[in-house]
């Protein structure tokens, strides 16, 4: 009966978003960077109340659902004005290119590529390789100008701020037998098929490991249940900060809450692109300040990695769970704690080298399902995992990945030549492309629904005036150079 209710409840409120989409479809934008920060805490709790299954992966599918209608809204108006909504240019065909080719090998015959993935990982990674490909040209064909710019870079930056303070009240007043208890462990392991080995059988990730077996250092995950997919929120949310015009005492207040909120997921690779970003908006914007303000942050990040087991909460393994853990580290040929600590590092390093030797030996690719988290869910043979362009390049042959990458440094070319106009909006989204792009070598960060939809939707929106706002077509704006 209460999965009944939820169903009902749930399909009411898709349908109202729907239709609003439809009309004005920039809302299902502001509906991702609010909606996919809750999105996994929201699905662990549901699953808790006992929602599971298809239910559960029906209302899993709401973002595919808004962004299908997006796409289909803006294509019904192009094809009434008897007009594409953007000049179409290089970005656009490499863009298309890529996604030619990820298609190409979503149909190829896995035996002949030596791939072993089945349907169900095929079409999963085929919706995680498209999906920034579709935000983006979505985002294309619907223009930003001076008030929609001002209230998304004001959304990104609140909700960055209340994913940090929600987490790190999280993080001292929630345990983690409380998410076990409450629907995370049925979530992450029975309902999307992830192995884990962490504390009650919790992501990996959840916690740092500083050598001592009993003592674990909680790190901030925050709704999105990841300190990973928090991290690169925080990244964006700071380097939108630094190019915000507007009300800047706020601005600062709560980008300093964010730094902390950053500083508090551990996560030393999204620390240093944050200061990579700041960085370059300095050098677009001309701000030396933001130079002191990245060298600060990069000092702040070395010095909490040295405090962070003090400071931060502890966890504790269970006996049982520290039988487990020492059995797997031996399976896997490490220590206990394997993959928590110092040895995560070696781990990116390790999986990056493992990654590029397979596909130098395997150029033409073992076909889609076959590598990152795709292959984990479906439990197939791990090709390549942690990095974007490997995981690619295994799924898409090397052609693929240099596809993808030729892409997107066509599109910081032609975001880059408009933040030289001194665009405010596109200096903060060159910003965010060079750090997202950086992380990307040890990260799948296509593989993050925020970065995926959020993140290219707006690129794709700055790129070029659309003649969208120019004909009113969908609620398109003028563009505009402040936020």
């Amino acid at each position: 009966m209460g999965t009944a209710v939820a169903l009902l409840l749930y399909a009411v409120a898709l349908l109202v978003a729907a239709a609003a989409v439809w009309r004005r479809p920039v809302l299902a934008l502001y509906l991702f960077v609010v909606g996919l920060t809750l999105h996994n805490a929201a699905m662990a709790l549901l699953y808790g109340l006992g929602i599971r299954g298809g239910a559960l992966t029906a209302i899993q599918a709401w973002k595919d659902v808004l962004l299908a209608v997006a796409i289909a809204s803006v294509s019904v108006a192009a094809w009434r004005s008897r007009r594409l909504p953007f000049r179409p240019g290089r970005v656009d065909a490499l863009a298309l290119g890529f996604a030619a080719l990820v298609v190409l090998y979503a149909v190829l015959p896995q035996h002949l590529l030596g791939g072993s993935a089945g349907p169900k990982g095929i079409l999963y990674a085929l919706r995680h390789d498209l999906s920034p490909v579709a935000a983006y040209f979505v985002g294309r064909s619907l223009a930003l100008g001076r008030p929609e710019l001002r209230r998304l870079a004001w959304t990104v930056l609140g909700v960055a701020a209340a994913v940090a303070a929600f987490g790190l009240v999280e993080e001292y007043a929630v345990s983690l037998d409380w998410w076990a208890q409450h629907g995370a462990v049925g979530y992450f392991h029975d309902q999307l098929g992830f192995d884990y080995h962490g504390p009650r059988r919790l992501p990996e990730n959840f916690v740092f490991n500083s050598g001592n077996e009993q003592e674990l250092a909680r790190r901030l995950v925050s709704t999105f249940l990841s300190p990973l997919g928090a991290s690169y929120l925080f990244v964006v949310g700071l380097l939108v900060a630094a190019c915000v015009q507007a009300r800047r005492r706020l601005a600062l207040a709560l980008a300093g809450l964010v730094a902390v909120g950053l500083l508090f997921t551990f996560s030393r690779a999204s620390i240093a692109a944050g200061a990579l970003g700041l960085c370059v908006v300095a050098l677009i914007l001309r701000r030396p300040w933001l130079i002191v303000a990245a060298a600060a942050l990069a000092v702040a990040g070395v010095g909490f990695a040295k405090v962070f087991p003090d400071v931060a909460p502890r966890a504790h393994w269970t006996k049982q769970e520290l039988v487990e853990q020492r059995k797997h580290a031996q399976q896997n040929g490490g220590t206990s704690g394997t993959g928590l600590g110092e040895s995560s590092a070696r781990s990116h390093f390790a999986n990056l080298r493992a990654g590029v030797r397979t596909v130098a030996h395997h150029p033409e690719g073992f076909g889609l399902g076959n590598a990152g988290m795709v292959a984990s869910r479906t439990h197939v043979k791990l090709k390549a995992g942690e990095s974007t362009y490997t995981e690619l390049g295994v799924e898409t042959g090397l052609l693929g990945a240099l596809a993808f990458i030729a892409w997107n440094l066509a599109l910081l070319q032609g975001l880059l030549r408009r933040a030289r106009e001194r665009e405010l909006a596109v200096a903060a989204v060159v910003a965010s492309l060079v750090a997202v792009l950086a992380l990307g070598v040890q990260t799948d960060v296509i593989g993050v629904p925020w970065l995926a939809l959020c993140f290219w939707w707006i690129a794709g929106s700055l790129l070029s005036p659309a003649r969208a706002a120019a004909a009113g077509v969908n609620g398109g704006f003028r563009p505009d150079r402040t936020i």
